[in-house]
């Protein structure tokens, strides 16, 4: 009799979407939209690739000092200011730097955060950029200088909110804030450590290889309207619709 070979099941799949420039407000009510939907079962999990316009998030630990210029004088700089309920302190989202917002079902929060930092360590491994964690921080640091920021919010057990990757925006507006709550620290950029420019297209295909390959999932690219979601509504700007296949 010959013997049965053993079936090999495939990862499970998640999904990967691509929105392109989205407000911040806007995208705050799409990731509470499909925050709903996957506490309901209704999607599997996924991770919404996208760029803001210029905004100052404050996360739940945010004081007041973190913006020493008031809220006014980041207005006339063209950049808005906006309280969330995710975890961490201030930071500078802006055109050009990858966010990345995991919706997901998890019950270990530490391991999600130490799953995710390394997923960002081996995308920028691949660009040649060394990085690494510090002790008592959330986030990824190449030398002395910070070049991703992480902070979540879980609810019934399924995340929003998640990282954004400096890749070739503006560094400046970081300088006006406290960043991260961190007096004096210094951020920088995939381009400006490569010294390479037009690096996020390529930098996005490799980040979320390396988020499905560290969770054990099989990526699946999603449009916006697969997931219910209006890409063209205010506020937003589409990315190209071009398949982008996964680095060798």
């Amino acid at each position: 009799m010959t013997p049965r070979t053993p079936s090999i099941q495939a990862p499970p799949e998640l999904w990967v979407c691509h929105l392109g420039v989205l407000e911040y407000g806007a995208a705050l009510a799409t990731q509470a939209f499909l925050r709903d939907a996957r506490q309901r079962d209704e999607l599997p999990d996924l991770l919404l690739l996208l760029e803001h316009p210029p905004v100052y998030t404050r996360g739940r630990r945010s004081q007041p000092g973190e913006l020493p210029m008031g809220e006014a004088w980041y207005r006339t700089q063209g950049i808005d200011v906006v309280d969330t309920d995710r975890g961490g302190k201030v930071t500078y989202h802006g055109p050009g730097q990858l966010v990345g917002y995991p919706i997901m079902r998890i019950d270990d929060v530490v391991g999600y955060l130490r799953t995710m930092e390394s997923a960002i360590i081996s995308a920028l491994g691949d660009e040649g950029i060394a990085a690494e964690v510090r002790d008592g921080l959330t986030g990824v640091w190449t030398g002395d200088r910070k070049i991703a920021s992480i902070g979540v919010h879980v609810a019934r057990g399924v995340t929003t909110h998640g990282f954004a990757v400096n890749v070739e925006n503006d560094l400046q507006p970081f300088s006006w804030v406290v960043p991260c709550g961190i007096e004096g620290v210094q951020m920088t950029s995939v381009s400006r450590e490569t010294a390479r420019a037009s690096a996020l297209r390529c930098f996005r295909r490799r980040m979320a290889w390396r988020f499905c390959a560290a969770f054990g999932r099989r990526q699946r690219l999603v449009s916006a309207a697969r997931l219910g979601v209006d890409s063209t509504a205010p506020g937003t700007s589409p990315p190209a619709a071009v398949p982008e296949p996964a680095p060798a």
